[in-house]
């Protein structure tokens, strides 16, 4: 009986049903742990599993089976699916430092319903009125830097960063030197970590920071609305902000979405700041080539202060921070759960497993991106345009309905600062020093990126 109801059941199994096809090759490694000491220690670790295995390949990190995808392709299967096979998860150390009201957390409609509001501090008209600040901060770091003549940058690009995120999120002026500032980087350190809450552990730490950072955004938040004066800042927004039926967010909710916003505002956009000036630093031609765009434009611009318009003009600018984007992502992927069992590339992905696509690779595939270890800006050039000739396949933000919600605040800070920066500075890399790239928890040179630095 049992056997005749089997036979039945695989006869009238389609041939292209997910669970009549293999699983994905690869290794889960040890019990539990898997591979993730090496996920997070090497930065080479898809690259080589790739090489093994090829464009998809299962192992098991931070305690669950996780599916390697690569590819436009890859990419566009997963973005086009969210909510029908995947929904957005991530490790449970991050799931669990984000908190659960953050948006990066949240899925279906209610993620849909918080975006939308969230979104409110992303508008053109707000981004126009954060350029003031910006301008103002970059012009007192720029400043400090000539003084110093030589400094290990990436720290202070670390307090830049999260000056300006602090100032334009929560309206806290210096907040790199304030405790919001001190606490943050455990915070961040312990992100992508192995989720053991011991105090002397990365993640216990982060834990701990995490409480006293929302005791401190809390007590932002009740002034504001005590003092009845919301501010324009992002949290001046969503304190008003109502969803369609007609509720505001909770005092919880307001702390986990401001931590994700000073996160998303802060230590990605590090990484990527960073890796322009490192980038421009070995490449004194490109370099040369933007400055001059610059000194063109400094001619025309009609007010001291810039505009979205002078912005928009910066074309070969705009060239330079795609490459480098493409070239090292501050995101080199995202997590999504497999809610059904579905089928990629002639493998199963079973209903429960995690799946990771991969942006750091995508950007290297040599079809799309010839000598793609080459630093070229003109890849993206209107005649080039590398970005635009394969659906996903330059995906620096992500994609779909999860793609960054602050993507153009990123790429405005990170304008203003190239845009400052090559107008009155000129700097260099200092000898004997490490510039291989730490992975963990967002790209940066282990030496920190020691410079000698100057007014032009």
């Amino acid at each position: 009986m049992t056997e005749s109801t089997s036979t039945q059941e695989a006869r009238e199994r389609s041939p292209r049903s997910p669970d009549s096809l293999p699983l994905p090759p690869g290794s889960l490694g040890l019990p539990v742990i898997g591979e993730t000491i090496n996920f997070l220690i090497d930065p080479d670790f898809s690259s080589k599993q790739q090489a093994k295995y090829g464009p998809i390949f299962k192992t098991r990190i931070f305690g669950g089976v996780t599916v390697f995808i690569v590819g436009a392709e890859a990419n566009q299967f997963l973005f086009t699916n969210e909510n029908k096979y995947f929904v957005a998860t991530w490790p449970y150390s991050t799931r669990k430092l984000l908190g659960s009201a953050s948006l990066a957390t949240q899925t279906g409609s209610l993620h849909a319903a918080r975006r939308k509001l969230l979104a409110q501090a992303f508008q053109p008209r707000a981004l126009a009125s954060y350029i003031p600040t910006i301008e103002q901060i970059t012009a007192s770091y720029l400043d400090k830097w000539q003084q110093a003549g030589s400094l290990t940058w990436y720290p202070e690009l670390r307090n830049y960063t999260f000056d300006i995120a602090s100032a334009l999120l929560v309206g806290t002026e210096n907040g790199s030197q304030t405790p919001l500032g001190k606490l943050f980087k455990d915070w961040c350190d312990g992100l992508f970590t192995i989720p053991l809450p011991l105090p002397w552990t990365k993640f216990g730490r982060a834990l701990r920071c995490r409480r006293l950072l929302l005791n401190y955004i809390e007590q932002i938040v009740l002034q504001r609305q005590q003092a009845q004066d919301f501010g324009n800042d992002a949290l001046g927004i969503l304190l008003q902000a109502r969803d369609e039926e007609g509720n505001s967010l909770s005092l919880e909710e307001l702390k986990d979405q401001i931590l994700l916003l000073l996160f998303a505002g802060h230590e990605t956009l590090t990484s990527a700041i960073a890796s322009f000036c490192l980038l421009l630093a070995q490449h004194p031609e490109v370099m040369a080539k933007a400055r001059n765009e610059q000194q063109q434009l400094q001619k025309l611009q009609r007010s001291p202060s810039l505009t979205l318009d002078d912005l928009k003009s910066m074309t070969y600018l705009d060239r330079v921070l795609k490459e480098v984007l493409r070239l090292i992502p501050p995101v080199g992927g995202g997590f999504r759960e497999a809610i059904e069992s579905c089928e990629f590339n002639g493998y199963q992905i079973p209903k429960g497993w995690t799946i990771l696509y991969q942006i750091n690779q995508a950007h290297k595939l040599e079809e799309l991106y010839p000598e793609c270890e080459k630093f070229d800006p003109d890849r993206f050039d209107s005649d080039r345009a590398a970005d635009k000739q394969k659906l996903f396949g330059y995906v620096p933000f992500g994609g779909g309905l999860r793609e960054c919600l602050g993507k153009e605040f990123a790429r405005l800070e990170m304008k203003i600062f190239a845009t400052m920066l090559l107008r009155s500075c000129d700097w260099e890399l200092l000898p004997d020093q490490d510039l291989s790239m730490v992975t963990v928890p967002t790209p940066h040179p282990k030496d920190l990126l020691r410079v000698s630095f100057r007014q032009l």
